[in-house]
């Protein structure tokens, strides 16, 4: 198989993916599906390996990321609906005080989106940011802007979210890898595209706070929100315990501490299923048994988390079975040999798949898990460890942000709750997800000098 026909069967699979996401109007899923059957056909393999390659990529993928991303919306979930992400940005906002209200708010986005969806944390919060914005007299970007980075980097960097559980899981890299470098790497970045371009921004557009808007009817008491501390536990708990596995793996690995019972415990306990079900746990009690909520609600809230949920499941498991093909077809291989010869790095050129992806069709998913597809295969030729490989799910996830324009539904979002035209969205949001997008990429091409 020749260089040039390598480019056309991959150019001509993104193409052919864009074609029906956007023009037929497939759905993502059933895109991917098709376009990795294409794949396998126009390499050359027998059609029965074909069929075998979606079973078996779509099996390996969703045994991981089903459980994962299935614990993590019921956590998030049960966050919500308890009014932990209101009480989180009511006691920082204390701390800091009204005239650091914008650290207030980028370090209340990094925190929320942990557990909850983006578009969910910002609904739940977008009050907050109305009364500051009216008391303080700003623009509802000073503080906005900051909110919807925290918000932005940690959806799209640190697991238990969706996109970087799937990334890692197609690409293979432990969770704890990613979880510790996104938050390295990402809180920086939230940083320069929240406090500072806020900063900036808000003195070229005010906007307003509406005098009437039709808030989201909340589903928990405002007079009885949980404490800061319990709701920061909650949060922190699978991480730190998803952390604990993966240093206690690795230190057994480089035979710094013996393989004892004890260490099979911590790394049985860290693991993200056992993590996430802990947390699940612990946020079903805390939040809501022990508040007072009922258990049928709990079970409701439980089933309404997994709605979206499977959504993104399945788009993941076409994404595994796009790297399937590309594995058994052989594409993979010759990808990564003719790479070996390129100036490009693979973090770049990872960044570069996910980018165009996102900006032709919109949603940072799609483009997460197709760049992480066709670049998992090439991965594996490289021998990267484990920090490499969460730096390369990184530069995915900030690739996967670049310049979110009218074709992504947080772009009408934010533009409708702030009250702001198409023009002003793309000069504040638009601009704010692009800073994301390049800082997240220049981080972690710095950071991958120290862990060649």
């Amino acid at each position: 198989m020749t260089t040039p026909f390598l480019l056309f069967i991959v150019i001509s699979a993104v193409a052919i993916l864009l074609i029906m996401v956007l023009k037929l109007k497939v759905s993502a899923f059933i895109s991917l599906l098709i376009t990795a059957i294409y794949v396998g056909i126009i390499a050359g393999m027998p059609l029965k390996e074909v069929t075998k390659a979606i079973q078996d990529g779509m099996a390996g993928t969703l045994g991981f990321v089903a459980t994962v991303v299935g614990l993590g919306a019921i956590f998030g979930q049960m966050l919500e609906s308890s009014g932990g992400a209101e009480s989180l940005a009511h006691y920082l906002l204390k701390k800091f005080g009204k005239d650091r209200a914008s650290w207030a708010m980028v370090i209340t986005g990094f925190i929320v989106a942990i557990p909850v969806f983006l578009d969910v944390g910002f609904i739940i919060l977008v009050p907050i940011i109305y009364a500051l914005a009216r008391d303080s007299k700003r623009s509802l970007l000073y503080y906005g802007i900051p909110l919807l980075a925290g918000l932005a980097v940690t959806h799209s960097f640190i697991p238990p979210t969706p996109g970087p559980v799937a990334v890692a899981d197609i690409i293979n890299v432990q969770l704890g890898w990613v979880i510790l470098l996104g938050v390295i790497l990402g809180f920086p970045t939230a940083v320069i595209a929240g406090p500072v371009f806020g900063k900036y921004i808000s003195k070229k557009i005010h906007i307003e706070p509406p005098k009437e808007f039709q808030v989201t009817k909340k589903e928990y008491d405002e007079n009885n929100l949980p404490p800061f501390n319990l709701i920061a536990i909650i949060i922190a708990v699978p991480l730190l315990l998803i952390l604990v596995n993966t240093f206690t793996g690795l230190a057994v690995t480089k035979n710094v501490v013996s393989k004892t019972i004890f260490t099979d415990i911590l790394e049985f306990i860290g693991h993200p299923f056992s993590a996430l079900i802990i947390a699940t746990l612990l946020a079903s009690y805390f939040l809501g048994i022990k508040r007072g909520m009922e258990k049928q609600k709990i079970l409701d809230l439980s089933t309404k988390a997994l709605g979206p949920a499977g959504i993104i499941i399945l788009i993941t498991g076409a994404g595994g079975v796009l790297k399937q093909i590309l594995v058994d077809s052989g594409i993979g291989k010759i990808m990564a040999e003719s790479m070996a010869d390129s100036a490009l790095p693979p973090i770049l050129l990872a960044w570069l798949l996910a980018a165009v992806v996102r900006v032709t069709q919109g949603s940072a998913t799609v483009a997460m898990i197709t760049a992480a597809g066709i670049i998992a295969p090439v991965l594996s030729e490289f021998g990267l460890n484990d920090p490499q490989r969460a730096l390369v799910v990184l530069s995915i996830a900030s690739g996967a942000t670049l310049l979110s324009h009218v074709n992504d539904s947080g772009f009408w979002l934010v533009g409708k709750y702030f009250g702001m035209t198409e023009k002003q969205t793309l000069q504040s949001w638009t601009v704010m997800e692009s800073i994301i997008a390049v800082c997240g990429l220049a981080f972690t091409l710095l950071a991958s000098m120290f862990f060649r």
